[in-house]
């Protein structure tokens, strides 16, 4: 398979039997069946940059981490009754998700009282 190489892009692939001759700026490379229009080409290598790295997975899981903590700010609010036990459990566990879990792929939510 060759992978059609436009500013660094793969901008089409084909069988190798139906390339065609393209502008100098553009240049064909060989591809396995992986890789996929829009991915990246550095001179050597393909890659997908719609993968996030581990770092962003754990941000985008904290994020909806807050988000869940948020909605349940105002049990703790001063002019409402104090906390449950199952409410303080239910806090606690959201905080301590990503002690455990490192993305939204694998994350198992504490159920809200």
């Amino acid at each position: 398979m060759k992978a059609l190489i436009v500013e660094g892009v793969v901008s089409q692939i084909v069988e190798d039997a139906d390339i065609f001759e393209v502008h100098s700026g553009f240049q064909w490379v060989d591809c396995d069946s992986s890789v996929q229009e829009n991915w990246l080409y550095d001179g050597s290598s393909f890659s997908n940059p719609f993968i996030m790295s581990s770092e962003e997975l754990l941000e985008e899981l904290r994020i909806v981490r807050n988000s869940m903590l948020l909605e349940t700010d105002y049990w703790n609010a001063p002019d409402t009754p104090d906390m449950t036990s199952e409410q303080t459990v239910y806090r606690q566990a959201l905080r301590d998700i990503t002690n455990t879990y490192t993305s939204l792929d694998d994350v198992v939510w504490p159920t809200k009282p």
